[in-house]
């Protein structure tokens, strides 16, 4: 696990990309429950920096709409396509990510 940020950095309902071992990581607060992911969609690389939150633990893609679960990566409407979820822990008010 590597520290990724603090959690007060990421603002409720949004999103912080963090450079993580020289890795960009995108984190996202969705009503206190934080999550980490790849900063582009896998179907046609939109930045998910702009990416909507409109339901707990669910990202949509800023260009076509795909959404991805949080928690497992899975875009339901299209199994081909998976987003890169990272696991967090959370100590204190540090947040790390397991990079593996």
């Amino acid at each position: 696990m590597v520290f990724a940020a603090k959690v007060a950095d990421v603002p409720d309902w949004g999103k912080k990309v963090v450079k993580v071992e020289g890795q960009d990581i995108l984190l996202v607060k969705t009503k206190g429950a934080l999550f980490a992911c790849e900063t582009e969609c896998p179907h046609k690389y939109a930045p998910l920096e702009g990416a909507v939150l409109r339901e707990i633990g669910t990202l949509s893609c800023p260009r076509h709409g795909y959404r991805f679960d949080l928690v497992t990566g899975e875009c339901q409407a299209h199994p081909e396509f998976n987003l890169k979820i990272y696991p967090i822990e959370i100590r204190g008010e540090d947040i790390y990510i397991d990079l593996a």
